[in-house]
């Protein structure tokens, strides 16, 4: 690992942990609350593994897709311009329905009027897909669902999904959760 991934690694849970704490999402600006929410997106990914075979390349594309309408009003397209994950530029996918060959590495859902948000988590279940969902649009919740605790972003982790999708999520980011749905270990008898 390069100085300069371990010293990202460091610096992420510091990031995140700050604006938790330190950006209200008062309703009377909502722009504020959907910019965090949409720098989010993308930086969640620092803190996830992918499968091997997710990247065909070590700078192959990180796709980051919006099933549905894009509810932040283009602050996604804001956060994500000119960042990258690791040595992957992130590419920007508006998709009207999730498909299971949608090929995207996280997907923020947020349903439209051809397939409700239930409808397109299930399509990428089992994909190497970190979804991502928003508790102002839907109580459905993928393995991210954004939350307003006390005027303030923040998010659950459904860490089983994330399993199922076979990613793995960095105890970083589960200790910056509001709520984790961890696997109960099995009980031999």
């Amino acid at each position: 690992m390069s100085s300069e991934t371990r010293t990202g690694r460091l610096v992420l849970p510091i990031v995140l942990a700050v604006l938790l704490v330190a950006l209200p999402a008062h309703t009377a600006d909502r722009s504020l609350e959907y910019a965090v929410k949409a720098t989010f997106l993308y930086k969640f990914a620092s803190f996830v593994e992918w499968p091997q075979g997710s990247f065909d390349r070590d700078s192959s594309p990180f796709y980051l897709c919006v099933a549905g309408a894009d509810p932040y009003g283009g602050r996604i397209q804001e956060a994500v311009s000119g960042q990258s994950v690791g040595r992957h530029p992130i590419v920007l996918r508006q998709l009207a329905k999730a498909e299971p060959q949608s090929d995207c590495h996280v997907m923020f859902v947020s349903g439209s009027a051809s397939q409700r948000t239930a409808e397109a988590l299930k399509a990428v279940s089992g994909t190497a897909t970190l979804t991502v969902t928003d508790s102002a649009i839907s109580a459905t919740a993928g393995i991210v669902h954004f939350v307003i605790v006390d005027d303030r972003v923040s998010f659950d982790i459904d860490n089983v999904a994330a399993a199922g999708n076979r990613l793995v999520i960095s105890s970083k980011l589960l200790a910056l959760a509001r709520k984790v749905n961890a696997a109960r270990p099995e009980i031999s008898p």
